[in-house]
């Protein structure tokens, strides 16, 4: 059983799945969820082609329109 961090969210939809950008090939993207507050990309993504994921990173939510900087996730606890 994976136990998530619950400040790990979308700070507006709540949503636990976000994308970062290739920043080669804006059309190119990289789905992850994060466990225990680190990046966990799919099964099905090549994870050496992935970009890094810093604090400053423009990461988008998968279900809303929510965008901004992978630091903000972790600042986003209630």
């Amino acid at each position: 059983m994976v136990v998530r961090n619950p400040a790990m969210k979308c700070p507006l939809c709540g949503c636990e799945k976000f994308y970062v950008k290739d920043p080669d090939d804006e059309y190119e993207t990289y789905e992850f969820e994060l466990h225990d507050g680190k990046v966990a990309f799919g099964p099905d993504v090549d994870t050496s082609s992935c970009p890094e994921v810093c604090a400053d990173t423009e990461t988008y939510c998968d279900k809303c329109s929510w965008h901004g900087g992978f630091n903000e996730l972790a600042d986003n606890s209630e």
